[in-house]
């Protein structure tokens, strides 16, 4: 496997130059030369901004299809609970995970139970007061990937539980092989995802080695046959295991209700999370004890691979969850779950160099003088019209060769400019007749 993987994928025929996502990548690794997009990939965080938002589509999530389940004998569906949201009418998640099996799989294990024990883990994590506060949550990978890449120095706050996918694949497989008699080597095990961030994670795992997953089939690749098996009368199986709370994940602020942390702050949309983690480097949120931060608008259902309008998602898992009893996952999680299982990290989580402006400490220092210093020379207009998102990365691409001042337009205006006077000061000066 690489050593880095993206999901998240530019399909250049499609792309027209248009500069849209350009603006709105958070970490500025979008490039546009010679008048096509170019991702950078040690810049990529796979948040899925760029999908959300090109005009021509060109900007795509590789995910696993449905057929990538038959490598193996016996397959695992692990829904993510905005799935559920997706489907107009359904009177019951039964039916959702019901029409799962009829697609292949041999089981199903929902995501919101993975849920439901990390935020029993999380609860006892924001019971040891020498923590540091504020927790960050480590449930969306684009938002630790974001923190590794611009903030660095807020690493220490993010909590050291896995994702709720991987907790449900470990608990899925574990307890399908003990059922059944059946080796784990034998057991497929696949997140129904609804963004590109979590394919990224289980082929490139944030703070440990391996996946406990083996795939991930996006929402949008299975909608039409899903939605065309729950219209069919058929017998439901009581399927569900999960609380209200672990369901409530899938919307932005359903891991803080799901804590049920009194001072605690859910943030949707990663320009308004940069603006928290912000204030939070700068010390201003020090009274906070957990942040909840999500790349998209509305959290999981506001994902660039589902189906259905976040809002309207958003509203249909509000219906699912009214007649479910109100239990916490405190009460409703064995703590054998706790014990008997690697929920925690077994590698730290690392910085993202991606400012290695060479492998020479010396050279590196004299190509950040020259940024600071071509920088100056930019108008600072950040308008992106030379293809590089800001002056200030403009300034690091000429200085690593991949630009030149004549990028910058305001620049390249002003030099015709100049030369325009030049040549006009030329015709009107008197020439001196030659000599006969």
């Amino acid at each position: 496997m690489p050593k880095t993987y993206h999901s998240v994928r530019l399909e250049k025929e499609r792309c027209r130059g248009c500069t849209t996502c350009l603006k709105r990548c958070p970490t500025e690794a979008i490039r546009v030369w010679d008048g096509r997009a170019h991702i950078l990939d040690e810049r990529c965080i796979d948040c899925g901004e760029c999908i959300n938002v090109c005009p021509y589509h060109a900007k795509v999530a590789t995910t696993d299809a449905l057929s990538s389940i038959s490598r193996f004998p016996y397959r695992i569906a692990l829904p993510a609970p905005t799935l559920y949201g997706q489907f107009r009418g359904v009177a019951c998640i039964d039916d959702i995970l019901t029409g799962l099996l009829h697609l292949g799989f041999d089981a199903v294990f929902e995501v919101a139970r993975g849920a439901d024990i990390v935020s029993k883990a999380i609860m006892d994590a924001l019971r040891h007061k020498t923590l540091p506060k504020p927790l960050i949550s480590a449930a969306c990978p684009a938002i630790v990937r974001l923190i590794q890449v611009r903030f660095p120095d807020l690493i220490d706050h993010i909590v050291d539980i896995r994702q709720p996918m991987e907790v449900a694949a470990l608990v899925a497989k574990r307890e399908f092989c003990q059922a059944n008699d059946v080796p784990e080597d034998q057991v497929g095990c696949f997140f129904i995802t609804p963004c590109p961030a979590k394919v990224t994670a289980i082929r490139n795992p944030i703070g440990h080695e391996l996946s406990a997953l083996d795939g991930a089939i996006s929402i949008l690749e299975i909608y039409g046959m899903l939605s065309a098996k729950i219209r069919k009368p058929m017998p439901t199986e009581k399927l569900a295991t999960s609380t209200l709370f672990g369901v409530g994940w899938a919307k932005g602020g359903g891991e803080c209700a799901a804590l049920h942390a009194e001072n605690s702050l859910a943030v949707g949309g990663i320009e308004h999370v940069i603006r928290v983690l912000e204030e939070m480097e700068n010390n201003k949120l020090s009274d906070l004890e957990y942040f909840e931060g999500q790349a998209c608008i509305g959290g999981c259902v506001g994902g660039a691979l589902t189906f259905e309008n976040s809002y309207i998602a958003k509203n249909a898992i509000r219906k699912l969850m009214a007649p479910m009893p109100d239990l916490s996952p405190d009460v409703a999680v064995d703590t054998k779950y706790l014990r008997n299982y690697p929920l925690y990290n077994t590698l730290p989580i690392l910085p993202s160099s991606i400012m290695r402006l060479d492998e020479d400490i010396g050279e590196a220092m004299r190509k950040l003088e020259q940024i600071e210093t071509i920088t100056k020379t930019l108008p600072g207009y950040d308008c992106g019209a030379c293809g590089s998102p800001t002056c200030h990365a403009l300034a690091e691409d000429m200085a690593l060769g991949f630009a030149g001042e004549m990028d910058c337009i305001h620049k390249l205006k002003g030099r015709l400019q100049d030369m325009a006077q030049q040549m006009l000061e030329i015709s009107h000066t008197p020439r001196t007749p030659r000599a006969k």
